[in-house]
């Protein structure tokens, strides 16, 4: 870790301003570019340790921020974190009983930069991320208010048109973006779903959105298609 903080300006730059990791300025780079959190935004946050995006919530809105990790989060002010997996009823239960205590119903924003221990094999960890990232759209289904946001993390590959799709089938407006912040030759790019349609009225479709055209993948400068080929 030592020396990855050297190399890096990131972790240099995290470490001098006090976030307990790089990951910070990509949730700040998507904050700039796309306004996803409100100044009273009550926010979940999925895989959230070691807790810089927690962080960073707590500095951009005065509402109820939740973090949830399998592993337990040192605590900071004004946040509440959990430890245990977030697709679990149980954890379902905790969260919605800290929400009705806080006069809660639902949340307008929910975040998750969770990802999968990497094993090497891009197709192998692509999948497992996939299958994370449709994990958390079954919490977004959950706990996220009608017309409410959700930034979820993914890798790039045969897969992705597949959550790409769904995100699109439960939000009127999506991006996908790769953060400035990102490591240099990641796949890694997040998915920006603004305005949550809805259990009653996911899979109804915008207007302007057309599902078949070409990606356009913010950060890159190549773009991605729907479907192989």
């Amino acid at each position: 870790m030592g020396s990855q903080w050297g190399r890096d300006s990131y972790y240099r730059k995290a470490r001098a301003e006090g976030y307990r990791s790089r990951a910070a300025y990509k949730l700040l780079d998507i904050q700039e570019r796309f306004h996803v959190i409100r100044d009273n935004d009550n926010v979940i946050d999925l895989g959230c340790a070691p807790g810089s995006w927690l962080q960073v919530l707590h500095e951009l809105t005065e509402g109820q921020v939740i973090g949830i990790d399998l592993n337990p989060v040192p605590s900071l002010h004004g946040v509440i974190s959990l430890a245990g997996d977030f697709t679990t009823k149980v954890m379902h239960e905790k969260v919605r009983s800290i929400m009705s205590g806080a006069d809660i119903s639902e949340a307008n924003v929910i975040v998750c930069d969770a990802s999968p221990n990497l094993s090497g094999n891009k197709s192998y960890d692509q999948s497992r991320s996939i299958g994370l990232s449709e994990e958390a759209c079954d919490f977004v289904y959950e706990f996220l208010k009608p017309g409410g946001n959700f930034v979820v993390k993914t890798f790039h590959g045969d897969m992705f048109p597949e959550i790409l799709e769904r995100m699109r089938e439960n939000f009127f407006g999506v991006k996908v973006y790769r953060s400035k912040a990102a490591r240099k030759g990641s796949t890694e790019v997040y998915i920006i779903g603004k305005k949550f349609k809805g259990r009653r009225n996911s899979g109804d479709k915008n207007p302007e959105d057309n599902s078949l055209t070409p990606i356009k993948v913010i950060g890159f400068k190549r773009k991605l298609h729907d479907s192989e080929g």
